[in-house]
């Protein structure tokens, strides 16, 4: 590939390392109005949009429709706790690969086990120990993004140079594709198998 795709693999490389999780003790210990939690996720999560001038992390709507749709506990009088932007966080990472009902599916019970549960075990705990694995897991996924990279390299040898850079990107991009869908059709299989366990309580 010409040097051009390897800067890009760099500056993915490098977004890899700018990317951090918002910890549990960078949360306001105080209910937040609707704007106030908006503007904290905006804060926190823009560097990881794709178009950050134009996209949003959380809207008003969106908070309304998880609520509605039993992601997202009622705020009490109209503030959202720190438990609330707990749950919010994971729902934004959730959205892009699963839909609102394996979201709800997979919330659901953390939401009833562990929302509210400060005296024992409660959702702060259990987002930390989550969240606690993202440094060694990044490590992980720079070492397989490189492999996958060099292992593109390793196509369409026999092309023509003018088309050759273009495909090995193609083959660089189906790589990482084929690894995410992949793992895509694992959570899909594991949340039915949670939707069997522990059938939706309608309200």
């Amino acid at each position: 590939m010409a040097e051009n795709t390897e800067e890009l693999l760099n500056k993915i490389l490098g977004t890899l390392d700018s990317l951090g999780y918002i910890k549990a003790a960078d949360i306001p210990n105080i209910d937040l109005y609707m704007d106030q939690v908006t503007t904290f996720m905006d804060n926190r999560l823009r560097g990881g949009l794709r178009n950050p001038g134009e996209d949003k992390i959380l809207t008003k709507t969106m908070i309304n429709n998880y609520a509605k749709n039993d992601l997202l506990p009622p705020p009490v009088k109209k503030k959202y706790s720190k438990e609330h932007v707990l749950l919010l966080i994971f729902i934004y990472y959730y959205k892009g690969i699963m839909s609102i009902s394996d979201i709800q599916t997979l919330l659901q019970p953390i939401t009833e086990k562990y929302f509210g549960n400060e005296a024992d075990f409660g959702l702060e705990q259990l987002y930390e120990e989550i969240f606690g694995m993202e440094d060694e897991q990044i490590e992980l996924l720079k070492k397989d993004v490189t492999a996958k990279y060099k292992q593109s390299l390793k196509t369409f040898g026999e092309i023509h140079e003018e088309d050759r850079e273009f495909l090995q990107k193609f083959a660089f991009i189906c790589l990482l594709s084929f690894d995410v869908y992949e793992k895509k059709l694992m959570i899909e299989r594991m949340i039915d198998e949670l939707r069997n366990e522990n059938p939706r309580k309608d309200k």
